[in-house]
């Protein structure tokens, strides 16, 4: 099992850090912000989380004669979520370095410009940019960023997909291995 975990978390965690580091020369040219990052963000771990299936299956129908449980198969897909989860949080602070120097703080007046599109009140702006100021003291602790970075952003994305795929591939009958001749 841990040479499962070991290999598709580093296969996911290299395509979603080549996708981050791919991304930024769109960034920095203006083809990616604040209105679209988070989609292609979200879509990058999506595409590099997929990954978790082929390790769920790979386990099941090489290793343990065609057959895991849920919470087996869940185990394996949020281990290889975390791997992935390190070398994403370590790309974003590549990624980061590289941006403005000043991207969290454009990335929250964003927010606010859009709260206000959406007519938010001028105390409820105000409320948010409290809150905001009291999240960058913690954000800008690198320790506390690199958690924050992987179980805030990546791992709900893995976790969902991880659920998916245990409850899929638990069932021995759904794309069964192939009898080698």
């Amino acid at each position: 099992m841990k040479k499962v975990i070991l290999t598709y978390g580093l296969i996911s965690g290299s395509i979603v850090s080549a996708l981050i580091l791919l991304s930024l020369p769109l960034w920095n040219a203006g083809v990616l912000n604040h209105e679209n990052g988070a989609l292609v963000g979200y879509t990058t771990m999506v595409i590099a989380l997929s990954v978790i299936f082929f390790g769920v299956k790979s386990y099941r129908d090489n290793y343990n004669n065609g057959v895991v449980t849920f919470w087996k198969a869940l185990q394996i897909g949020v281990l290889i979520t975390c791997i992935a989860g390190v070398m994403y949080e370590l790309s974003w602070e590549i990624s980061m370095s590289q941006m403005s120097s000043d991207f969290i703080n454009e990335a929250f007046e964003h927010q606010f410009t859009e709260m206000k599109a959406n007519g938010a009140t001028d105390a409820a702006i105000q409320e948010a940019r409290v809150k905001n100021e009291e999240f960058l003291t913690y954000y800008r602790i690198f320790p506390i960023r690199f958690l924050i970075t992987i179980f805030v952003e990546l791992f709900p994305v893995g976790l969902v997909i991880s659920l998916i795929c245990a409850a899929l591939l638990r069932k021995k009958e759904f794309l069964p291995a192939t009898e080698h001749i």
